[in-house]
Order: C-alpha cells, then sequence, then structure tokens
C-alpha cells in the first residue's frame, strides 16, 4: 500500500502566543487572516470572540504573560477553537446571572457554539467550543483548496508563516496549478481542454452558490 492513500489534507493552525491583553488585537487579526485563507469568514466575529473570551480568562485565572496556544481546526460543519495553556485548573460554569463578571465568558461560550468542554493535558489543560459553519458546497472546495495549498507550499519551500499573505496563497496556487499542467501533459492529457474544463464548471458552482 503507497504511503499516500490514505492522505486526506486536514486544515490546522496552531498559534502560539503571550496572555496578555496587548497580545488580543494580534491574536484576533490572525483569526481573522486565517479564517479568510479558508473560506470561512462568516464565523469570524464568533471565533474572535470565543478566542477573546478563552484567552482572557487565562490571563485572569492563569497569569498576565502566561504562556498559551490557541488552535483552530475545521473539522465538517463546524470550526473547533482550542486554548491550551499550562495550568491544571478546570474552569467551570457559575450558577449566577450571564451579567455577573464570574463565568461570564463561559456563559458566552455556552450560548454561542454548539458545545464546550475541557481536556487536561500532561503540560495543563485546554478549554475548547465548536462554532457552526454555514453547510455550503463551495466552502467545502474552498476548505479543501486552502488545505492542498498548505500542503504544496510546505513541499515547494514557499510558505514558512503560520498565516500566509494574499501574495503567498497566490504565488502557491499559481505554482500548484502550474505542476499540475505539467502532469496532465506527462500522462498525455491535454492541459488545455482540462482547464477549459475546470473554467466551465467552476463558473457553473459560482453562479449556483
Amino acid at each position: 500500500m503507497s504511503c499516500y492513500d490514505n492522505f486526506e489534507p486536514r486544515l490546522r493552525c496552531v498559534m502560539p502566543f503571550e496572555a496578555a491583553p496587548a497580545e488580543l488585537s494580534l491574536l484576533r487579526q490572525r483569526i481573522r487572516c486565517t479564517l479568510g485563507h479558508w473560506g470561512v469568514s462568516a464565523v469570524t466575529e464568533e471565533a474572535e470572540l470565543a478566542a477573546t473570551e478563552l484567552a482572557t480568562n487565562v490571563i485572569k485565572h492563569v497569569g498576565e504573560g502566561a504562556a498559551a496556544t490557541l488552535v483552530l481546526e475545521p473539522r465538517h460543519d463546524r470550526l473547533r477553537v482550542e486554548l491550551h495553556d499550562k495550568s491544571h485548573t478546570v474552569p467551570t460554569r457559575s450558577s449566577g446571572s450571564c451579567d455577573a463578571e464570574c463565568g461570564r465568558g463561559l456563559h458566552l461560550l455556552s450560548a454561542m457554539s454548539l458545545g464546550w468542554g475541557t481536556l487536561l493535558t500532561a503540560t495543563g489543560k485546554a478549554v475548547w467550543c465548536e462554532i457552526s459553519l454555514e453547510p455550503a458546497p463551495h466552502c467545502m472546495r474552498v476548505q479543501r483548496a486552502a488545505a492542498l495549498l498548505d500542503e504544496y507550499g510546505r513541499v515547494a519551500g514557499i510558505s514558512s508563516s503560520t498565516v500566509p499573505t494574499r501574495g503567498v496563497l497566490e504565488e502557491s496556487a499559481t505554482g500548484a496549478i502550474t505542476d499540475l499542467l505539467h502532469w496532465l501533459a506527462a500522462q498525455g492529457s491535454d492541459p488545455d481542454e482540462v482547464l477549459d474544463r475546470a473554467q466551465i464548471r467552476y463558473e457553473a458552482e459560482a453562479e449556483a452558490a
């Protein structure tokens, strides 16, 4: 069996950061860039809010300046948001009103997400929530393309940043398309004919969307 038989490109973004108020705006900016790259900008506001609340909880309960990591991963019809820190203290939602300072972030997570919870890890814990994604077919195509471009950029040595710029993404896409045309020609196919079919399919799907 080829080592490529079970290959399935997956999107996953890992963002280490320092839990401090000054870092939150940069974290939100990276979230916007990442979700835009993945084609799920529709949930940017929810993801930013969830990440901000989770990071704020780390600042309050673990300590300002604590090392933390945000992980974003789309899973079919939902976006998983995880915040890792080095504390084993499990957060609990207060029984008071949602306006209460204590537990406010967890009330928000519960209200805006499909579910949330805490996982204990070898080095601390991860608090997670899952946000519903719009079930649009073109969204899945964009996510698959993003995963392939991430892998292509890694293999080709094009992108080394966690959140690549538009120019880097366009360079990766151009390189991937060019390589595919060479591959088609090597297989005895007509690259122009395949490009024409792809363009017709894209225009039909874009119009339907």
